[in-house]
């Protein structure tokens, strides 16, 4: 895909944010030397990752060099870097590695959480939160676009572009084999929006990107105008004429053994 969109993404920073929020508010530990935020994105979870651990020596890493500019402009006194989440290594273990709508993206999670793990100190924690939307109407859609329309080549690969996300039993099973305790929970936000638009404009700065970065212009018009069709049809306005956006998400707290 393209390089994020980070002003994109900001458009509903205080939506993005709240499940960061509520993650971080499950971690368990007081005190801790050393955090790393992977998929940091602008910065907006690595700000309260630094505010609650002040002390702490704190990173930020994502693979957007647009996401990076504007965390290190947000946060100027923490440590970021590019980097690749599904081959980075640290030079050393740390306390938190947080995750916040990142390892969706990621494939082989039984793996991959057995290797954050290892990178864990003794009784340190794995904070992990994933969107669990894409049997939602918003998701559904823009595989029914994708293969409906003339694009229907170019956009092949579009739907397998994120991980199916697994179960409880699946997720508890996985970290318990990487030597960790685990704490797992789901909640089902429901966001007012203005209108269907408004759920593209959300869209457009994650879900939808790797639909619309095959695209050419005129391409990328014609299929947001027809998703847009669908998603008046799908998300009715209510009474105030703001229409509910549903947006499932799976969380984790995992604590090192």
């Amino acid at each position: 895909m393209a390089d994020w969109n980070a002003g994109q993404y900001l458009k509903f920073e205080d939506e993005r944010t709240r499940p960061a929020v509520d993650l971080i508010g499950r971690v368990p530990l007081t005190e801790i030397r050393s955090a790393v935020d992977i998929g940091c994105g602008p910065g907006n979870s690595t700000e309260l990752i630094v505010r609650r651990y002040a002390s702490a020596r704190v990173l930020g890493l994502d693979s957007s060099p647009d996401m990076l500019a504007k965390a290190q402009a947000r946060l100027p006194e923490v440590a970021f870097e590019q980097a690749d989440i599904a081959t980075w290594n640290p030079d050393e273990r740390c306390d938190l590695i947080f995750a916040n709508a990142v390892l969706q993206w990621l494939p082989d999670h039984a793996r991959l959480l057995a290797k954050l793990a290892a990178c864990l100190e003794p009784g340190g924690c794995l904070a992990v939160q994933m969107p669990n939307n894409l049997h939602e109407p918003s998701h559904r859609i823009m595989r029914e676009v994708a293969q409906e329309g003339p694009w229907a080549e170019k956009l092949r690969a579009a739907s397998v572009s994120r991980v199916e996300i697994g179960s409880f039993e699946e997720y508890y099973s996985w970290l318990l084999r990487a030597g960790c305790s685990a704490d797992l929970w789901q909640t089902t936000y429901v966001h007012p929006l203005a209108d269907a638009q408004t759920i593209v404009e959300w869209l457009k700065g994650t879900g939808l990107r790797p639909y619309l970065d095959p695209l050419s212009p005129e391409e990328r018009s014609g299929f947001l105008d027809r998703y847009l069709i669908e998603i008046e049809k799908a998300y009715p306005a209510q009474q105030d004429g703001k229409v509910l956006l549903r947006f499932p998400r799976l969380f984790f707290v995992a604590r090192k053994q």
